[in-house]
C-alpha cells in the first residue's frame, strides 16, 4: 500500500496480512432447483489486511493484532442460519461486511470461495471477491 506525499513521492504504509484459509462451511447457496433446498460445501480462505502499530514489541498484547478465530467466525458461525444466498458472492460480500464491522482497522478483506460440489475431478471453481474499506 503507498500514499503520495505532498511533493509526488510515493510513501509505504505498513499493514499486517492474516489469513485463515480452507474452512469447509455448509451453506444455503445456490440458483439451480438441486441446490436450493441443501446447504452446500463450500471451502472459503480469508486474506485480511490491518493497520498496525509502528512496531510489534515481545510483550505486545493481542489487541494490538486480531484474533484469527474472529476471521474463522466471520466465515463460519456469522453467516446467518436459514439464509439462502443466491450466489457465493453474497456469502463473500457478507464476510466482508462482518469484517468491517467488527474492526475499524480492518483495511482490505480479500475471500475465495470454491464451490465442493461441483468439481468432478478435484478442481477448484469459484469466486475471489476482494474489499477495501470505504
Amino acid at each position: 500500500m503507498a500514499r503520495a506525499h505532498t511533493d509526488g513521492r510515493l510513501a509505504l504504509t505498513d499493514r499486517l496480512t492474516l489469513n485463515v484459509h480452507d474452512l469447509e462451511v455448509l451453506v444455503l447457496t445456490g440458483i439451480y432447483s438441486e441446490e436450493t433446498h441443501l446447504p452446500q460445501p463450500l471451502r472459503i480462505s480469508l486474506t485480511v489486511d490491518l493497520a498496525v502499530p509502528a512496531r510489534f514489541d515481545p510483550d505486545t498484547p493481542l489487541a494490538e493484532s486480531k484474533n484469527y478465530l474472529d476471521l474463522k467466525h466471520a466465515a463460519t458461525t456469522a453467516l446467518p442460519a436459514g439464509v439462502h444466498f443466491k450466489l457465493v458472492e453474497a456469502v463473500a460480500d457478507h464476510i466482508c461486511e462482518t469484517l468491517f464491522l467488527q474492526d475499524m482497522r480492518v483495511t482490505r478483506v480479500e475471500v475465495t470461495i470454491v464451490k465442493l460440489a461441483i468439481a468432478e475431478a478435484g478442481e477448484a471453481i469459484g469466486i475471489t471477491l476482494v474489499r477495501n474499506r470505504r
